[in-house]
């Protein structure tokens, strides 16, 4: 996946710099790759989506971000009961911060009265340092979301993760947002793509499972449904698991209730 693409008129010092760039991709594509179910990082499946995207690695988490939305288009993470745990007694601190890695990103003043909350996809209650906590608060890893889901269901999601990684064992978990709107609602300056609903993606090794939490990106009380990956797939242009096998993505697993909390994690 190239980080900048390259039009066929380019100079050769362009190309130069473009293979550089290609090659710095490839490297980051695989420094990325044990976040990924299969060794297999999420793929686009829908070739407008894949324009202007640039592949950041981070400790904790991967994200593919565009600069056609002004969003990441998905958040790939690896969660161990081991770092769930970790991630538990770790002090929550952090501030928002514009990525210098993505130039096309968005800006903090875009979320400045625009009526939306800056809503993490790899959440920063799942990383279990201090190092891998301030990565998430990279505008690269946020996309505009409703109070009303950011503080609610959303969370409450997020730590049913939490929880059910701590009884698998591991999961893979990808996160992003899906664009059904028209006309496009955006924020800021830079024109930031408000999502219609936000997804989760859940991958479990041990039970060789997949399900799909998706909510409506909504003001007033958001619905949420527990869908397939291929459903996901369909809809939104992103596989989040192309490692695992079709039969595993076309099954349907009735992921936890996000209202049913074991416990306080």
């Amino acid at each position: 996946m190239a980080v900048f693409l390259a039009s066929a008129s380019a100079s050769a010092s362009a190309s130069a710099s473009a293979s550089a760039s290609a090659s710095a991709s490839a490297n980051e594509g695989a420094a990325c790759n044990v976040l990924a179910a299969g060794g297999s990082l999420p793929v686009i499946t829908r070739p407008f989506m894949q324009q202007d995207t640039q592949l950041l690695c981070n400790h904790g988490y991967a994200v593919l971000v565009s600069g056609v939305t002004h969003t990441p288009l998905w958040a790939a993470e690896h969660l161990s009961r081991a770092s769930v745990q970790a991630a538990a007694h770790l002090h929550r601190a952090g501030s928002f911060y514009e990525d210098s890695r993505w130039p096309g990103g968005s800006h903090l003043n875009d979320f400045a009265h625009s009526g939306y909350t800056r809503g993490h996809l790899a959440p920063s209650a799942d990383q279990p340092d201090p190092a891998a906590q301030f990565e998430t608060f990279a505008l690269s890893n946020i996309v505009p979301q409703t109070a009303a889901l950011n503080q609610g269901q959303w969370a409450r999601i997020e730590r049913t993760v939490r929880n059910l990684a701590r009884k698998e064992g591991e999961l893979y978990v990808v996160t992003g947002p899906a664009f059904h709107i028209n006309p496009m609602p955006t924020i800021g300056q830079s024109g930031v793509y408000v999502p219609s609903s936000t997804w989760k993606a859940v991958y479990s090794p041990r039970r060789g499972k997949a399900g799909v939490y998706v909510c409506k990106n909504v003001k007033g009380p958001p619905r949420c449904d527990i869908v397939t990956v291929a459903t996901l797939v369909r809809n939104t242009g992103v596989n989040p698991f192309p490692g695992i096998p079709d039969t595993v993505q076309k099954t349907f697993w009735r992921l936890p209730s996000p209202r049913r909390l074991d416990d306080g994690g």
